[in-house]
């Protein structure tokens, strides 16, 4: 009887189970990162995108880390820090991009492009405002896989780098606030915000997104009055809700603004930009209007400034007075505070990886991703980005098209 048994359950386990173990879905092994971290050269560029202890995550998960020299120095970290934490320094450019996985802030330069090998994979900003036709072209000649930070999503729709980053502008534009009101620096030696028996300062901030809402916490905390305009009806609603405060807020409307314009002490400009380019919402004759020693901070500089008499300037020389106001245009302003930024970087960055390494690759992530997927501007040699190909007139490749012939 038992001979029986064994030799039935021998049976159903050939005839039946056995199979059955064959068409489960097997999962594929995950993937090791060969991942180069290059020293940036852009100017005024002081983040690195993973800290020393992402690294040690990362290298203890086993993966390869490649630091160039001196590359987190902006952010105070060194390369001991780095070299500590598993990473091995190099100490020339064409050794850095020999990593399969290029991860940076700024876009890479032409210089920098040449240094890539068909297959690599790269993670850095794109800033439309500023790209060029031939860094795409570049690119698309490398096959190389470029992803721009500020497209790729999280899996509720929003844009963790881009809110990180506009978290960081919008809490620090305050602080730049306060020093140029400063008699120190020739300002209109008031205080930014108010006390007892003087009038608050006044602050006017177009544009009521991430950037718009951390400025206008700061300034309610120190007491300043505020004036919000936008647009976008929603973005107002959302503002008020989401600060807990009572403020004027108002569509951009050119008559209320230039009021308003007139007796403001600081006007933050923070609009987002639009298909790539922020629209000027302040023209030359408001500004001329402004009081004497007012302040202009314009955060969309990066993208060519909501205000028209803004233009770039650099730490060396923060500011420039035109109609007597100082304007305050330095872009990328999170890079004043390289070591927090570098950290809610990181932050982000160390995740994704991991995450793409237990899908199996970068490749595998984004086509098992939708929001990963949206970084994506150039796919081993397609352009797969409409507005960058709108921008330019070039072609692109649906990259969802892409994947239904991908062998």
């Amino acid at each position: 009887m038992s001979e029986k048994k064994k030799s039935g359950f021998e049976a159903l386990a050939k005839s039946s189970l056995y199979p059955q173990e064959e068409m489960l879905k097997v999962k594929k092994n995950r993937h090791s990162f060969f991942i180069g971290l290059p020293r940036e050269i852009s100017l005024q560029e002081n983040r690195i995108s993973l800290t020393p202890d992402a690294v040690a995550l990362l290298v203890n998960n086993g993966h390869e880390v490649w630091v160039e020299t001196m590359a987190g120095e902006g952010s105070k970290f060194s390369d001991k820090q780095y070299s500590d934490a598993g990473a091995k320094i190099v100490y020339s450019v064409s050794e850095v991009y020999k990593a399969d996985f290029i991860l940076k802030i700024e876009p890479p330069t032409l210089e920098e492009i040449e240094y890539f090998k068909p297959g690599q994979t790269l993670i850095s900003a794109l800033q439309m405002g500023n790209l060029k036709q031939e860094c795409v072209n570049a690119l698309l000649k490398k096959k190389v896989t470029a992803l721009a930070y500020e497209f790729i999503e999280d899996k509720v729709g929003g844009m963790p780098i881009v809110r990180a980053m506009s978290e960081i502008a919008g809490s620090t534009v305050m602080l730049i606030a306060a020093e140029y009101l400063s008699t120190v620096n020739k300002g209109k030696g008031i205080i930014l915000g108010g006390i007892t028996g003087v009038p608050p300062t006044k602050v006017v901030i177009i544009g009521a997104g991430t950037v718009a809402e951390y400025a206008a916490r700061a300034a309610l905390s120190l007491g300043a009055e505020i004036q919000v305009f936008d647009n976008h009806l929603y973005k107002l609603r959302r503002i008020k809700h989401t600060l807990g405060h009572q403020f004027y807020t108002s569509t951009i409307d050119t008559i209320t603004l230039g009021q308003s314009l007139e007796n403001a002490d600081v006007v933050i400009g923070a609009l987002r930009a639009e298909k790539g380019k922020v629209r000027h919402v302040v023209s030359e004759d408001m500004v001329s209007k402004m009081k004497q020693d007012s302040l202009i901070i314009d955060l969309s500089i990066d993208q060519g400034g909501c205000i028209a008499t803004s233009e770039i300037t650099s730490l060396n020389r923060p500011v420039f007075r035109k109609y007597d106001v100082i304007h305050y245009c330095v872009p990328n302003v999170a890079s004043r505070v390289a070591n927090t930024a570098t950290t809610a970087l990181s932050n982000i960055f160390t995740p994704t990886i991991l995450r793409a390494a237990e899908e199996g690759g970068v490749e595998e992530m984004i086509f098992s991703h939708k929001w990963f997927m949206k970084g994506v501007y150039t796919y081993k040699g397609s352009l797969t980005n409409e507005s960058v190909a709108s921008k330019f007139g070039m072609k692109f490749k649906n990259i969802e098209l892409l994947l239904a012939v991908r062998v």
